[in-house]
């Protein structure tokens, strides 16, 4: 097969001559926000090597200082600047910088407005030096903000060209965050529709930083990839199918999905408003577990409830697992698609490192009718049978891309009438009574399993979500962490192929070449029961913390 150039391999949606006009406005927009100083030599943006994430620390475009703050994570950051060690400009300028450099590498922006963040982070600095405090818990913290949650003045969207907007105010989201010190300095790249586990838009192709013959993910895709390059260390996603975990688990960091209506999520921009057959939670990507705990513990402290009735006032409590032996289910798979050898090699390990542990006691979990309750989630996220995704591209001429094509096709989609829709959530609501059934039967405290069929997928492949979307069904609260271990030919083979379960399995064995996936990270998935965040957060800890033994 020949072999694709970097342009091609990052180039964006295409369309017809009207959409191609108004797709090269908002490119040469965002590219003139990219100052002339933070530009990479050609010479390595014609030929990058497949891994890029050393880039910015051999390109020479950053000082030691900036290197050094752009390798901390979001707790270490707020600690240093409520020390005084570090000023709230120093730091977005650094991480700024970073994401300029990642963004050239990955397509991972749809928006850059480092000055405007500077700004934002002078008056904090300047707040600091009168009061000799912080003004909250993320004083100074560069946050990332994925493309359809608006930050005022900024780009966003709803995943087309037609829903590009310029936000005339900030979501709940933004607000809270902005309250409590955050900076905002961009916007990530996310896909056309929004729902597809890779990031393909106007502004470009997202790619894995480990490997960019590989996805980011998505739909927070742009989030993932930018935070493994370094040019953020936290960033904020939303998973209605996996969108923060995937990606996570593909970029080797760490992401946390809430249970629904916990987490502010008014404002955000969506094409399908009022479809509430299925929910989205919005929720942290970063370079640590604590950091996790970080941004949970300060927005939900917020009480963003307050804000919007459609929240639950439900408070983060994390159980204190020293007086308690956590129960941990392992799913080796889901009964319905086989991982690749990667993320099996993991588990096993994982496995065995649990089952040395005195801490925990480990147990086989055993998946139940996942099969099924995938069908009714893929069913419920286009009741309309996709007419309005159709609608909107045929609309701008944006080329539909070959995954939407997929997401919006017989046999899972189909339009509804009012009778049958009741009838599709009826079913839903009878598989999630089921499924809490089965749960409390197999006596776990929470279960440890894949984030997805293998590691980040090959570009256009990646169409099975059965291993998050079954928790998004649910509402079951889960993050996606690294193992530490990353995709290698020489082990990761099959001895005897094995046979497929299903023609979804059939098709992903098909995917598996293992010299194809060379240093992608190997991630793991925990999840627990509705309104078990807490519980998810302190297993997590736990478990890493023996995995690292």
């Amino acid at each position: 097969m020949a072999t694709v150039s970097f342009k091609e391999k990052i180039k964006g949606v295409g369309g017809d001559a009207s959409y191609e006009a108004k797709a090269r406005v908002f490119q040469e927009e965002l590219e003139a926000k990219i100052p002339a100083s933070l530009r990479l030599p050609l010479a390595i943006l014609e030929d990058p090597p497949l891994d890029v994430t050393h880039i910015p620390e051999t390109c020479g475009l950053l000082t030691p200082q900036e290197l050094a703050i752009t390798e901390l994570d979001a707790t270490a950051v707020c600690q240093k600047i409520a020390a005084g060690e570090l000023t709230a400009v120093d730091t977005v300028i650094a991480f700024g910088k970073r994401a300029a450099i990642a963004h050239q590498l990955t397509a991972c922006l749809i928006d850059f407005f480092l000055d405007e963040g500077i700004k934002q982070a002078q008056q904090l600095d300047e707040y600091f030096r009168k009061e000799g405090k912080v003004i909250g818990p993320l004083h100074g913290l560069p946050i990332s903000i994925k493309g359809m949650l608006p930050v005022k003045g900024t780009v966003g969207s709803s995943g087309f060209l037609a829903t590009i907007e310029t936000a005339t105010e900030d979501c709940d989201m933004t607000r809270i965050l902005r309250s409590l010190g955050a900076v905002f300095y961009v916007k990530t790249n996310q896909p056309q529709t929004l729902m597809h586990l890779e990031s393909k838009s106007t502004y470009g192709r997202v790619l894995n930083p480990y490997n960019t013959d590989l996805t980011a993910g998505g739909s927070s895709g742009g989030e993932s990839a930018l935070v493994a390059m370094k040019g953020s260390c936290i960033g904020v996603g939303t998973d209605g199918g996996g969108s923060i975990r995937a990606p996570s688990a593909h970029c080797g960091i760490y992401g946390f999905r809430p249970s629904c209506r916990t987490t502010p999520q008014h404002g955000v921009l969506w094409y399908q408003p009022g479809q509430d057959g299925f929910c989205s939670a919005t929720g942290p990507m970063c370079r640590s577990a604590r950091d996790m705990r970080l941004f949970l513990e300060a927005v939900l402290g917020a009480n963003p409830a307050l804000l919007d009735p459609d929240l639950l006032p439900v408070p983060l409590k994390v159980p204190d697992l020293t007086k308690k032996k956590l129960r941990v289910g392992i799913m080796m798979h889901d009964g319905v698609v086989i991982p690749h050898p990667p993320t099996i090699r993991a588990l096993k390990w994982a496995k065995a490192k649990l089952e040395a542990s005195s801490e925990v006691e480990v147990v086989d979990y055993i998946p139940y009718d996942h099969d099924r309750g995938y069908s009714i989630i893929r069913e419920i996220y286009y009741e309309d049978g996709g007419a309005t995704v159709r609608h909107i591209l045929e609309e701008s001429g944006e080329d539909m891309l070959p995954l939407t094509e997929w997401v919006i096709s017989p046999p899972h989609v189909r339009d509804h009438d009012a009778s049958e829709v009741w009838k599709l959530r009826n079913g839903r609501d009878n598989y999630r009574r089921e499924y809490s059934d089965h749960w409390w039967s197999q006596n776990v405290d929470v279960v440890l399993c894949p984030p997805f069929p293998g590691t980040a997928s090959r570009h256009d492949t990646a169409k099975y979500w059965g291993y998050t979307a079954i928790w998004n069904l649910l509402d079951y609260p889960g993050t996606a962490f690294p193992s530490g271990f990353v995709a290698d030919p020489a082990i990761d083979i099959y001895q005897e192929r094995p046979r497929p379960m299903s023609a979804s399995d059939e098709y992903n064995l098909s995917l598996y070449d293992a010299t194809k996936f060379k240093g992608a990270p190997i991630s793991l998935q925990m999840v627990s029961r509705i309104y078990n965040d807490g519980l998810v957060l302190a297993a997590q800890e736990v478990v890493e913390r023996i995995l690292k033994s």
